[in-house]
C-alpha cells in the first residue's frame, strides 16, 4: 500500500483551490438558481453582496459594481428571485460562491408578503394617518431598545452633546423568539405611565435598533408591536435598522428616523443651536427696538420742526379777537343808520294808493276802446278767409273720387281675371287631397287615395283606382 503512495497526485493547497474552482466553473458555466435574498448589504466599493436561500440550503452570491446597473431590478431582503449567473470558488475562505449577472422575480417572497399583507390590513383601519407634534424640549425622554450593543450608547452620547435630558431605558431584546411581545409590553407601559407617578412619565419615546437581515428585523414588523406603537399615548420615533431599512413600525410611529443618532437628534435640541438662536433673536430684537425708537425720535424731531409757534398764534389770535370787538361796538350803530336812510329814500319815492288806483283805471278805460275799435275788423278778415278756403277745399272733391272709383273698377276686373273661380267657370276642374291641398301631378296621387274635384257649380268626391290616375268616381 505504501508502495502506492508515490503515484497520488500531490497538489498544493492553491493548486487544489484552484483546480476545485476550474471545476466548478466548467461544470456551472452559466445557471440559473431560484431563491430569496437575504443578508443583502451594499458595500462602499459598488459591489453587492447577499445569499440567496430556500427552505433547506443557502448560497453566497455577488454582483459585482459593473453589473449592478443591468441586472434588471434591485435586490432587496426578502424578494424571491430567479438569478442567473455561474458558479465560482472563493480561494481563500475555501467557499463556492454565485456570480449574478440578472435577477428576476420569482415571487413576492413568503416575509415580504405576509408585511405587505399586515401593511394593507392596518392602512385599512386608518392606523398610519396619525402624526403628533414632538415636544421642544422634552423633560424626560423614554427608550425602548437592549442594553447591549452600540445603539444604547450612541442616543446616549447624542443627548450628553446636544442637551442633557434624563433617559429612561426599557431593557427589551430586539430580535428572537418572545421580542415582539416583550417590545409591545415596554411600548404599552412607558403609555400607561401616570403623569405624577414615583416613575417620571417620558415626553417623547424612542424605540430602536441597529442594522441586520429581514428575519433580524421582524419583530418590528409584528402586528402587536406595530398595534401598540399606534395606541402610545406618547409621542413616538422610530429608529429601526439603518436608512434604507423599512419596518412596519416606521408606519405608525410620530417620526422615522434613518439611524437611532438621528432619533436622539429629533427628540432633542442641540443646546448650542438653541443659546446661538437665542443670542442671535435677542440681537436681532434689541436692534429692531433701537431702529423703531430712533425712527420714532426723528419723526417726532420732524413733526416739532413744522410745528408752528405757539405763543406767536395765541398773541394774534388775540389781537384780531381785540380788533374784531372794537369793530363790532362801532358796526351796530352803522348798520341801523344805513338801513333807515335807504327806508327814507323808500318812503320818499313811493306813490299814494288813490294815485295808483287812478292810473289803472285810465289804462283800462283806454285797453277797452282799443279792443272795441278791433274786434270788427279781425272778424270780418276771418270770415273772408274761412270761404276762401271752403270755395278750395269744394273744388277739386269730386274730381278725385271719380278717379279713386275708376282705378278701384279696373284692379277688381284684373283680380276677377286671375282668380281660379273664373277658370272654374271657363271648363277647368281643381283636384285635391282630403286635406284640401291642390295635386298638381298624378305622381303624387297613390293607388286608393280619396280625392276632391271641384267645379264652378259644386265639388264631387272621386277615388283613384290605380297608379296610371284613372279616376273611379264615387258617383
Amino acid at each position: 500500500m505504501s508502495d502506492l503512495l508515490p503515484n497520488t497526485p500531490e497538489f498544493s493547497v492553491s493548486e487544489l483551490a484552484g483546480a476545485v474552482k476550474k471545476t466548478l466553473e466548467g461544470a456551472f458555466g452559466r445557471v440559473r438558481v431560484r431563491g430569496e435574498i437575504t443578508e443583502f448589504k451594499a458595500y462602499a466599493s459598488g459591489h453587492q453582496y447577499f445569499a440567496l436561500k430556500d427552505e433547506s440550503a443557502k448560497i453566497r452570491a455577488i454582483i459585482w459594481k459593473g453589473s449592478v446597473s443591468r441586472v434588471g431590478l434591485k435586490a432587496e431582503n426578502g424578494v424571491e428571485v430567479i438569478a442567473t449567473g455561474r458558479i465560482t470558488s472563493y480561494p481563500e475562505r475555501s467557499e463556492y460562491q454565485f456570480i449574478v449577472e440578472r435577477l428576476e422575480y420569482a415571487g413576492a417572497g413568503a416575509l415580504l408578503a405576509r408585511i405587505e399583507a399586515l401593511k394593507v390590513k392596518l392602512a385599512a383601519e386608518g392606523l398610519f394617518e396619525r402624526k403628533r407634534p414632538l415636544p421642544m424640549l422634552p423633560a424626560i425622554i423614554g427608550l425602548v431598545t437592549s442594553p447591549q450593543g452600540a445603539v444604547l450608547q450612541d442616543i446616549k452620547t447624542t443627548i450628553a452633546r446636544r442637551f442633557p435630558r434624563p433617559l429612561l431605558l426599557w431593557p427589551v431584546p430586539v430580535q428572537g423568539e418572545g421580542a415582539a411581545e416583550k417590545i409591545a409590553a415596554a411600548i404599552n407601559g412607558f403609555s400607561n405611565l401616570p403623569a405624577n407617578g414615583p416613575i417620571p412619565r417620558p415626553d417623547v419615546l424612542i424605540v430602536a435598533r441597529g442594522g441586520g437581515s429581514l428575519e433580524d428585523l421582524m419583530a418590528f414588523n409584528d402586528e402587536l408591536v406595530v398595534r401598540a406603537a399606534a395606541a402610545c399615548t406618547i409621542p413616538l420615533i422610530s429608529a429601526v435598522g439603518h436608512e434604507t431599512d423599512t419596518t412596519l413600525i416606521d408606519f405608525v410611529s410620530d417620526r422615522r428616523a434613518p439611524t437611532p443618532t438621528a432619533a436622539a437628534e429629533m427628540a432633542i435640541p442641540a443646546r448650542l443651536e438653541l443659546l446661538a438662536d437665542l443670542a442671535q433673536k435677542s440681537a436681532r430684537l434689541t436692534g429692531a427696538l433701537a431702529r423703531t425708537t430712533a425712527q420714532a425720535r426723528l419723526l417726532l424731531d420732524r413733526a416739532g420742526a413744522k410745528l408752528p409757534d405757539l405763543p406767536s398764534i395765541l398773541g394774534a389770535a388775540r389781537q384780531r379777537l381785540d380788533d374784531r370787538g372794537e369793530r363790532l361796538a362801532l358796526a351796530l350803530p352803522n348798520f341801523f343808520n344805513l338801513r333807515r336812510a335807504g327806508l327814507e329814500r323808500l318812503a320818499a319815492r313811493l306813490v299814494h294808493p288813490r294815485e295808483q288806483l287812478a292810473r289803472g283805471r285810465n289804462a283800462v278805460a283806454l285797453l277797452a276802446q282799443r279792443l272795441a275799435a278791433a274786434l270788427p275788423n279781425q272778424l270780418r278778415t276771418r270770415q273772408t278767409t274761412a270761404a276762401l278756403l271752403a270755395q278750395r277745399l269744394g273744388a277739386p272733391l269730386p274730381g278725385r273720387l271719380r278717379e279713386s272709383r275708376l282705378r278701384l273698377e279696373n284692379l277688381a276686373a284684373r283680380l276677377e281675371s286671375v282668380s281660379y273661380a273664373a277658370v272654374l267657370a271657363r271648363g277647368f276642374a281643381l283636384v285635391t287631397n282630403t286635406k284640401g291641398t291642390p295635386i298638381s301631378s298624378a305622381a303624387q296621387v297613390p293607388p286608393g287615395a280619396a280625392l276632391t274635384i271641384k267645379f264652378a257649380d259644386g265639388d264631387i268626391a272621386v277615388k283613384a283606382a290605380a297608379k296610371t290616375a284613372q279616376l273611379d268616381l264615387g258617383l
